[in-house]
């Protein structure tokens, strides 16, 4: 067993480049587990100017000045955000309170049709398994009280976190912004010389993260701001609310709207019953996402790698259980880093040649005339 693992490290890390490759990896990765809450502030605002980058490159390109466009483009970036804040966020809150108050009269409808059931199913249900499934919905529904109610509480017990966060954070966008050729030139200082391999990787995978993150937002604006006009449309209740979880739902590829279609359809069915009404909703939200799946994400992802959707899944799970939210959200750029290091990491059969060259090379140096 031994001799197995030694030829395997001797097949695989024998080549500085890998050994290179692998430590920034792993630096990376325990970094992020074991100190991501303390360094919170600092990764958000990478993010933020990682995604900032590409619009002041843009406006560089047309010969302004660099403060000069990172202020512009910070600028507009908190005014969205703020306008964004005012608007959407009180009609959201409003929704959300009224269908709080709403769920007892819903769950007492939902329980007088469960009690139906053993009437008109009796060989598959009965009433002893409808009187478990109320109780359970009960527990739920006491469940979900509870969590929003300490939510509000943590909410207003960490408002000066918050404060701090919306001052820190765009002031270390903005320095990092600024002075990013200075703070990459200070990283470089701490690496090695030689990171050929590291270097492949993350240009292969630097233009995928950044047009994946990029047409996320996007997808969530379009597909978010389709879904609230189709709902007010038809005049559907928590169309604020329920376009908003539709939105956000396409950050989980696959299983966010197969989970968002659930509340769609119960409050479509409260207020309409199983009416013409009730199927057009259905309807329209199954177009929707018929849409999104097959036109809207090829039109924005044709740079990134296409990934089976099994992988895609499974980096929803992987990633979502270490990082939550963070994890799930770029589970498939995460995905796609894990695609590149497998596909440059040098196999055996490549490292003989290459050894080969290089002595190759250093004879045909010797030989030259001095």
């Amino acid at each position: 067993m031994i001799d197995i693992l030694r030829d395997w490290y001797r097949r695989h890390f024998t080549d500085p480049q890998v050994v290179i490759l692998a430590f920034l990896l792993l630096a990376g990765f325990l970094i992020i587990v074991f100190a991501g809450r303390i360094l919170a502030p600092l990764l958000a605002s990478l993010i933020i100017a990682y995604l900032l980058e590409g619009a002041v490159q843009k406006l560089t390109r047309l010969h302004m000045p660099r403060i000069l466009a990172v202020t512009i483009v910070l600028l507009a970036a908190l005014a969205l955000t703020v306008a964004a804040l005012f608007s959407v966020v009180p009609l959201m809150s409003q929704q959300v309170t009224q269908l709080v108050r709403e769920l007892p009269g819903m769950i007492s409808e939902g329980q007088a049709l469960l009690l139906q059931l053993p009437e008109r199913y009796p060989q598959l249900i009965t009433d002893e398994q409808v009187v478990e499934l109320m109780g359970a919905i009960r527990a739920e529904a006491t469940l979900l009280g509870q969590r929003v109610v300490a939510f509000s509480l943590a909410s207003a017990r960490h408002i000066v976190d918050v404060v701090i966060y919306l001052v820190v954070v765009p002031l270390m966008v903005f320095f990092m912004l600024k002075d990013r050729d200075l703070i990459l030139d200070w990283v470089r200082g701490f690496m090695p010389r030689d990171t050929r391999l590291a270097s492949e990787v993350w240009r292969e995978v630097n233009v995928k993260i950044a047009s994946y993150v990029r047409g996320k937002f996007i997808e969530i604006l379009i597909v978010w701001a389709v879904s609230f006009i189709t709902f007010h449309l038809f005049d559907l209740e928590y169309a604020v609310l329920l376009s908003f979880l539709v939105g956000i739902s396409v950050i989980i590829p696959y299983i966010g709207a197969a989970v968002v279609t659930i509340p769609v359809a119960t409050v479509a069915y409260f207020q309409f019953g199983l009416s013409s009404e009730f199927a057009w909703v259905v309807i329209a939200y199954g177009v929707i996402q018929f849409l999104d799946g097959n036109v809207l994400v090829p039109l924005l992802f044709s740079e990134v790698v296409n990934l089976h959707p099994v992988a895609i899944i499974a980096a929803v799970f992987v990633f979502g259980g270490i990082w939550g939210l963070w994890g799930i959200f770029f589970a498939i750029p995460l995905a796609t880093l894990v695609h590149a290091v497998l596909k440059s990491w040098p196999r055996p059969e490549q490292l003989e040649p290459a050894d080969t060259g290089a002595d190759t090379d250093t004879e045909v140096g010797d030989t030259r005339p001095q």
